[in-house]
């Protein structure tokens, strides 16, 4: 029985290593062809990494690779226990699944990724949203969420925001066009921002239910 149980363990922590190698993979592969456009425009590399790191996409897979990485290891300091609190993993996962979500209805119609920039694409946008909706769902411990938590969750896509419209503002640089005040302006734009967040709620509303209804289950014996 121990042996099941141990093969079991060492099962589940391959399958999160191999989530955490292939979210880690996908965030290096943009950033190096975000390096290279700049490299040979003769542009700066530093703002290259500013424009990586401008992106709610780049930001919130940077966050599930992170909760992954810490997921396997079992020697936890503080800040990987943090990371690892079932609140702050249901946060990642809404934000997670707004990406997927947000990029397949608004996004993925404007461009046709070829080569590494399509592997990137893929990783980011849709392999893992749902590795981690899949972590979430079975390694997450459920029925410790509690509707307050929304309100935590939601300073994340709000500061976001508010750091996008003051970048934008003073470089005239937006990474998504539905949130472009320079050709929108601002009510257009406060208006898809409106719209996105309430898919943010909505998404997080659901895991919420989930939550609540996982958490009821009986566990099952050792």
């Amino acid at each position: 029985m121990a042996g099941v149980s141990l093969q079991g363990l060492f099962s589940r922590r391959g399958l999160i290593a191999i989530a955490a190698v292939l979210g880690w993979l996908g965030l290096t592969v943009q950033l190096y062809l975000i390096l290279l456009v700049r490299w040979d425009a003769g542009a700066s590399l530093l703002g290259g990494l500013v424009n990586f790191f401008s992106f709610f996409t780049v930001l919130s897979n940077t966050l599930v690779a992170s909760v992954l990485t810490c997921a396997l290891n079992l020697r936890l300091s503080r800040g990987q226990a943090f990371m690892l609190q079932p609140w702050v993993s249901g946060g990642v996962a809404a934000s997670i699944v707004l990406v997927g979500l947000a990029y397949s209805l608004l996004l993925r119609h404007l461009w046709h990724p070829q080569g590494w920039q399509w592997l990137a694409d893929e990783l980011l946008h849709d392999v893992m949203p749902l590795l981690f909706l899949v972590y979430w769902w079975c390694c997450v411990p459920k029925g410790r969420l509690r509707l307050r938590h929304l309100g935590w969750w939601m300073l994340y896509p709000v500061v976001y925001f508010a750091y996008l419209l003051l970048r934008g503002h003073l470089l005239g640089l937006y990474p998504y066009p539905f949130l472009a005040v320079d050709r929108l302006g601002y009510p257009q734009v406060l208006l898809n921002a409106l719209g996105i967040l309430a898919g943010f709620v909505l998404v997080s509303l659901i895991l919420l239910d989930l939550d609540r209804r996982l958490g009821k289950r009986p566990r099952r014996a050792p």
